[in-house]
């Protein structure tokens, strides 16, 4: 486990955030969030960064999609 969180690797931890979504959207963003924050806990190197940028950017589609459905009624 990291003894420290890089700043880089906290920058990008604050995309994860949540709590400003309607509850619909928090609900599939959460996940998201939670494993974000597990793999900067207990991985390190750039590599971390490189990853939470991709799940951030999955996280965005995810959210997008569930908000897409909701407005289409499914």
């Amino acid at each position: 486990m990291p003894a420290e969180i890089h700043p880089a690797t906290a920058a990008m931890l604050r995309n994860f955030r949540y709590d400003h979504l309607p509850q619909h959207l928090q609900d599939v963003s959460k996940p998201f969030h939670d494993l974000a924050h597990q793999l900067a806990e207990t991985l390190s190197g750039p590599e971390i960064t490189k990853a939470l940028d991709d799940l951030w950017k999955s996280k965005n589609w995810a959210v997008l999609a569930a908000s897409n459905a909701e407005r289409e009624g499914a």
